[in-house]
């Protein structure tokens, strides 16, 4: 019978230990995954303050905007502005780990993740209601597509103009509930923070001016006045 009690004993020790290892080797391959995504991803443009270079070494990052400009109503310019803001153009950025004892890496004090710096619980709104399951926070398509939902509901529920980006991205930062309250104006990094983004709003606007065509008729079949609309 003892035999028999640590055969059983050793058996199941060995389906935990196995069980363990799998765990960790499934842990490991997502980590794995997550890297090799980052590192697939675009390298944040040289330039950041001329949105036209922004382009010329993203194309295909005016189009989203485009897209999710003629979708929703904000402007390109100010998508950027806030995308530059929240994460300087990093794909996979998260807001850094707090410190247990200034050694221990601990939790972080949001969830926010990616380009726009979208949160879990807005993010699954987003999902549902625009962005579908397939939506990622790392890729600049649903960044700019969910800044552009995110603006059109705060337009819609608190009447902001979707032409004033500082008050869009003090909406942004607060939230709906935030911004009746009016929290941000206990809060001053925050208020110079949307004064930022609305002076480099205003900045990308006017350079988009002198460099749109560019963009628009980037394809040989293209030809002015017959391009992206």
């Amino acid at each position: 019978m003892r035999q028999t009690i640590d055969y059983e004993g050793g058996m199941r020790g060995s389906r935990g230990w196995l069980r363990q290892a799998g765990q960790w080797a499934l842990i490991g391959g997502l980590g794995l995954v997550s890297t090799g995504c980052a590192m697939l991803a675009p390298s944040p443009p040289q330039d950041q303050s001329n949105v036209c270079e922004i382009f010329r070494e993203q194309p295909a990052w005016y189009d989203y905007a485009r897209d999710s400009q003629k979708e929703w109503g904000t402007p390109i310019a100010t998508q950027m502005a806030f995308i530059q803001q929240e994460s300087a153009f990093r794909s996979h950025v998260r807001p850094p780990r707090t410190r247990i004892l200034w050694i221990i890496p601990g939790p972080r004090p949001s969830s926010a993740h990616g380009y726009a710096q979208a949160q879990d619980p807005v993010w699954g709104e987003y999902e549902d209601d625009a962005g579908g399951v397939f939506a990622r926070r790392t890729h600049m398509k649903h960044a700019t597509d969910f800044i552009g939902w995110y603006n059109a509901r705060t337009h819609r529920q608190l009447g902001i103009s979707l032409h004033n980006p500082e008050h869009l991205y003090l909406a942004y930062h607060e939230g709906a509930g935030g911004y009746q309250r009016g929290t941000f104006r206990s809060k001053p990094q925050v208020m110079r923070t949307a004064r930022q983004v609305r002076s480099r709003a205003s900045r990308y606007q006017a350079q988009l001016a002198s460099c749109e065509a560019e963009f628009r008729c980037r394809r040989f079949y293209e030809v002015w006045p017959f391009c992206r609309g």
